[in-house]
């Protein structure tokens, strides 16, 4: 099926061919059959991914803080090669989508196949997209019409946010789709409307709307009409549906605004504001989010959890059904907004109007109907990319997200690994990852790897919540198995796997199983294990972890997803000491901070050569700090390992430092140690019995810390 992309290197639109999504618990699969392009936003993204690197710098002045402190912890090229590899996936343009439902996933409510439906999918022949994030479309609204639905809601919640009563005098600033229906909106709530704008054309239909106008570009003052207009009093609100970089428009609506009136910013603006502008007034201001309350929860949007409409009435996708019952008795009219019409395979033509001159409104994308496009053809889940290469061990990709294409392809790529398959939900990273490594195949069918006869190694780098049950397919699938950390999230889950890989061996298919415990292989660790092995004393081992603070809602945190951060990162360390020393962990306990930071926790371990371990993991230091140190002790003699890239001896006879020029994690040297076991068949890198021994240790602290 073909989707617009965009390069935010580059700015360059594409109509790529990807494959059909699929669709999840609460999801819907939808065929499109038209798609809006919003103008504004759509427009800041091409120009941003057109603009030089000092532009781009320019415009993100908080990301460019965050690079420096990268470059301070990891060194300049880890942190270049960060920025490009982000810069360089692309991103899938679009939010206001119109079509069939093709498929509903377990949980769906009131969504049934065949329904029409508007959503905030993609410009995508087939998108899927959240339950909540849809809603049915009435009979007497067109397509078309129900294109505008969710830009009309953007709209919708600026209005709730101001609180209009009937015949209050309000003003619009900016005329840009979004501004002309929001004229509209206000009109049906009964109030009295300016619209201010530059284009003459806009406000021609703003007047046609039953709103008065300012025009700028004939100098008129929009302070004098707003005066007049409010015969003297100031407005009541004003809400600013404008895309610019200037604070005037913020400085000119407190100006405008009578004593407590309410400012409301829908679109993008400078927000310098002048504490005097609304001070004296005792002014409201407030920057409205999106379509509404959900908008940004995942529990909301990805979890389908709604909101009771006694505590909170207007959803977003609440919002969408009141735009489109406002289309369909004729209060929202929105035909005169569309300017231009193109095909999907025109889509380049239709971005090349936001950089142009010539002037553009509603942007409507027409898609093939199921008469030129079967649905079985759109539904397609496999792109070939090449033409099967070189026979060998095969690796498929499941995952292709930020690190996956960031550390681990590459990694396993500079291993001279057969690349075959590439996995992804959306097809779209898939595609990306792809082309740029040189996959044979991207899919979004999982299953079709297990059944793959060339494929002989599955690399799972999943969310975490998905690792064990992939796990188990694949060894039943007689694949071997490298799994990016966690194996799994809990006990059960690695008593099945366990069942899983002494089946697979009795069946007479044995399969390797690899965790993507890296640090062990770094060449300073190597360096320290080669030391230490002729040592027979314990051993104290002290690792700090500058692990920063991640917010409460990123999936990582939530513990049926992510499985919380001992889980997720923790067992990097757990699994460091225990190579290092050597020897079984027999104890261990945590001990976790009571505060605001509850990531913050000490981790103790005892060994059974009688070696202890440490392990401080922090949210609550700075990023300037580098976020890893090891620290060992032993027979008076001590090594210091620095963010591996530096590593300093005390007391070390004929040893004293050894430094790489960049940070070094042994990401390559792991990956390349799987695809050497795989390829002849030896013995796993990593011993089974340690990979679950790491494994139990770290669930069983996460449990204890949640305690």
């Amino acid at each position: 099926m073909k989707q617009i992309l965009q390069s935010l290197k580059t700015g360059a639109t594409t109509v790529a061919e990807v494959p059909c999504p699929n669709v999840g618990k609460g999801g819907v699969l939808i065929r499109s059959s038209r798609t809006l392009v919003s103008v504004g936003t759509e427009r800041m993204l091409v120009e941003f991914g057109k603009a030089g690197w000092i532009e781009k710098a320019r415009q993100q002045p908080d990301k460019v803080r965050m690079v420096l402190d990268k470059i301070k912890t990891d060194g300049l090229a880890p942190t270049l090669e960060a920025v490009f590899n982000k810069l360089d996936q692309p991103l899938p343009l679009g939010y206001c989508n119109v079509g069939t439902v093709l498929q509903t996933g377990q949980g769906v409510n009131g969504i049934t196949l065949g329904d029409r439906v508007i959503s905030n999918g993609k410009h995508a022949a087939v998108v899927s997209v959240p339950m909540n994030l849809c809603a049915t479309i009435p009979p007497g609204v067109s397509d078309d019409q129900a294109a505008f639905t969710v830009l009309a809601s953007i709209g919708l919640q600026g209005i709730r946010l101001v609180q209009p009563t009937l015949g209050e005098a309000v003003v619009v600033t900016g005329l840009g789709l979004i501004g002309l229906m929001t004229v509209q909106l206000l009109r049906a709530h009964g109030c009295r409307v300016l619209g201010i704008d530059y284009d003459p054309a806009k406000l021609q239909l703003a007047k046609q709307y039953g709103a008065e106008v300012v025009n700028l570009s004939a100098g008129e003052d929009p302070l004098a009409a707003a005066n007049a207009f409010s015969r003297g009093r100031g407005v009541d609100a004003v809400l600013i549906t404008a895309s610019t970089t200037s604070n005037e428009p913020v400085h000119q609506a407190a100006l405008m605004s009578r004593k407590r009136g309410r400012i409301v910013l829908v679109g993008v603006t400078g927000l310098e504001l002048s504490r005097a502008d609304f001070y004296e007034k005792e002014l409201s201001f407030q920057v409205s989010c999106s379509y509404g309350p959900g908008r940004y929860d995942p529990n909301y949007e990805e979890k389908g959890q709604d909101y009771p409409v006694g505590l909170v009435r207007w959803t977003e996708q609440r919002n969408f059904e009141a735009v489109l019952d406002m289309m369909a008795d004729g209060r929202l009219n929105v035909d005169a907004l569309i300017s231009h019409r193109f095909t999907i395979d025109q889509a380049e033509s239709a971005y090349a109007l936001l950089s142009g001159t010539t002037p553009a409104l509603g942007i409507v994308l027409e898609y093939p109907s199921d008469e030129v496009i079967p649905d079985t053809v759109l539904r397609q889940r496999t792109v070939e990319l090449a033409d099967a290469g070189p026979r060998g061990a095969g690796l498929a990709f499941i995952g292709s997200g930020n690190y996956a294409t960031a550390v681990l392809i590459p990694a396993f790529k500079s291993a001279a690994a057969t690349l075959k398959t590439v996995v992804s939900n959306n097809g779209v990273s898939g595609v990306h990852a792809g082309r740029k490594f040189g996959f044979h195949a991207t899919t979004t069918d999982t299953d079709s790897v297990f059944t793959d006869p060339q494929v002989h190694g599955v690399v799972i780098s999943t969310r975490h919540d998905s690792h064990a049950k992939l796990v188990c397919q694949a060894l039943a699938a007689g694949k071997h198995v490298f799994v990016e950390k966690p194996l799994a999230l809990h006990a059960e889950e690695l008593d099945k796997i366990d069942m899983a890989y002494r089946a697979a061996a009795l069946a007479g298919h044995p399969a390797m199983i690899m965790v993507g415990f890296n640090r062990r292989f770094a060449p300073h660790v190597q360096k320290i294990k080669s030391l230490l092995n002729s040592m027979h004393e314990p051993k104290t081992f002290v690792m700090t972890v500058n692990a920063g603070a991640i917010p409460a809602q990123h999936w990582t945190q939530d513990n049926e997803v992510g499985g919380g951060r001992i889980v997720g990162e923790g067992c990097h360390f757990i699994d460091l000491l225990r190579f290092l020393a050597g020897s079984q962990i027999t104890e261990y306990r945590v001990h976790k901070m009571q505060a605001a930071t509850a990531d913050t926790v000490a981790l103790q371990l005892g060994f059974a050569d009688g070696s202890i371990g440490t392990i401080h993991y922090l949210a609550n230091g700075s990023k300037a700090f580098p976020k890893e140190r090891l620290e060992i002790f032993a027979s008076g003699r001590v090594l210091q390992l620095d963010n591996f890239r530096k590593l300093t001896a005390f007391g070390w006879p004929g040893f004293s430092k050894m430094n790489l020029w960049r940070q070094d994690k042994g990401q390559k040297q792991c990956a390349a140690a799987f695809v050497a076991a795989m390829q002849d068949s030896g013995p796993p890198p990593i011993p089974y019995d340690e990979v679950m021994e790491v494994s139990r240790v770290t669930i069983a602290l996460a449990a204890a810390a949640q305690c």
